[in-house]
């Protein structure tokens, strides 16, 4: 049975996409947890920041990009409660942010359009929600 002890992970991810429709996703490095999988870019929300603050800080901090936080649309959700800790991956989807994005904390990046990614290896939480980016047609 899994630990509720602890308050929910809660984690935040973008789907930027460019003006063709693709969609970037970023290799996590060698060593780290899911090293070498893809994954939308994005990280964990901090005491005292809303989700769409802790996005924003994040894709600064991982792409060198700013966005404005009214830009950051909310997508959809997936969870996670087999470990010690429930995890909680919220997606928004971005079309407008400024800044070429760079690889500051992954591997590699990589554009292409949703229904394209699917063959990428991804972590758990990241598979639903591309699914769900699909089905939105984005």
């Amino acid at each position: 049975m899994p630990s509720t002890s602890h308050a929910p992970l809660l984690v935040v991810a973008a789907a930027l996409q460019d003006a063709r429709g693709r969609v970037l996703m970023q290799q996590r490095p060698v060593g780290k947890a899911h090293g070498g999988l893809w994954e939308f870019p994005g990280g964990k929300v901090e005491p005292g920041e809303t989700p769409a603050r802790a996005l924003a800080r994040e894709l600064r901090e991982e792409l060198a990009i700013d966005v404005a936080e009214d830009d950051l649309i909310p997508l959809g959700f997936a969870t996670d409660d087999a470990g010690e800790r429930c995890v909680i991956l919220l997606l928004f989807s971005c079309r407008r942010w400024s800044g070429d994005p760079r690889a500051l904390d992954a591997c590699e990046l990589y554009w292409d359009l949703p229904h394209d990614l699917t063959h990428l290896p991804m972590p758990p939480l990241d598979i639903p929600l591309l699914a769900q980016l699909i089905d939105r047609h984005l």
